[in-house]
């Protein structure tokens, strides 16, 4: 079942966003091509799924247009991973399996269709058919779980910054919880909010959010020890070349993988008084930790 809704979740927020970005010979084409080479280059969609399962739980149904949602949180997600991967910051050849951005079409190029992404998925947030109030709502959480103030951002400063140092506990969190967890929070949360949540459900998706999305990070950090480059379908063991700060260098991977189910568990007990509902979000939650890439 599981299987079934991650991939109908797939098919639908890749139908939009072919539908919504540039054409790959849109002049000027080069930009165009750069960004969709990283956008279509096999991701697996789980902030835009959170994002559909999220307003599928408040709503019951599927809203109508949050497929564009998710889209646009697809188009953050993936400028993120251009920069990311840009020699300047973690300097990686791989992601999804293919050759990072800059590989196929340079610095300069990859810079630009990061932030080509970054301003089209604005551009789309704009656009998203919701009550304006909404629209508002969505478009502020996004643009600060993306900033410099526990966000994405801040966050990707303060791994640069924790480089080559021995990690404590403190900003571990920190780093993790903004450039991780910031994102996939928002995803549910705009989610919700594009299906009309309340502020109680609001705050119960906000919770379960942090807690898997901090989750997530650290089984990411586990499978970067533990996988291979064939398996992650990029570069396995760069966290600990770069000696970065992660879970497993901080705690050790048993204890790590301890934290993260415990976290999980804690999220996923904030969804319960949406009762039989909530029984999709639950089963994305395990999934988070117990995937293999």
């Amino acid at each position: 079942m599981l299987a079934e809704i991650l991939e109908k979740g797939r098919a639908l927020t890749d139908e939009a966003l072919e539908r919504l970005l540039p054409a790959a010979t849109q002049y000027p084409a080069s930009i165009h091509q750069a960004m969709r080479h990283s956008v279509f280059a096999g991701g697996k969609r789980l902030r835009p799924i959170l994002c559909l399962e999220a307003a599928r739980m408040i709503a019951t149904l599927l809203p109508p247009g949050v497929e564009q949602l998710g889209a646009a949180l697809e188009m953050l997600h993936t400028y993120s991973l251009i920069h990311d991967d840009l020699p300047a910051l973690d300097n990686d050849d791989l992601r999804r399996g293919r050759p990072t951005c800059h590989k196929v079409f340079g610095d300069a190029i990859a810079i630009l269709a990061g932030d080509g992404l970054q301003t089209y998925a604005y551009e789309v947030l704009a656009r998203i058919p919701c009550p304006a109030e909404a629209r508002v709502r969505v478009i502020e959480e996004i643009a600060h779980a993306t900033g410099t103030v526990d966000g994405m951002i801040g966050g990707q400063v303060m791994d640069l910054e924790a480089e080559h140092k021995k990690p404590d506990a403190q900003t571990l969190e920190y780093i993790h919880k903004s450039k991780t967890a910031a994102l996939i929070t928002a995803s549910v949360v705009t989610g919700g909010l594009y299906a009309g949540a309340n502020p109680s459900d609001v705050a119960h998706l906000r919770c379960f959010g942090q807690k898997i999305g901090l989750a997530f990070q650290i089984a990411d950090d586990i499978l970067d020890v533990t996988q291979s480059s064939e398996q992650l379908g990029k570069t396995a063991g760069k966290d600990t070349a770069a000696e970065k700060a992660t879970y497993p260098a901080l705690y050790g991977i048993q204890e790590s993988e301890r934290r993260a189910a415990e976290l999980v568990d804690a999220g996923c007990a904030q969804l319960d008084p949406f009762g039989e509902r909530a029984t999709t979000l639950k089963e994305l939650a395990r999934f988070l930790v117990e995937r293999k890439k």
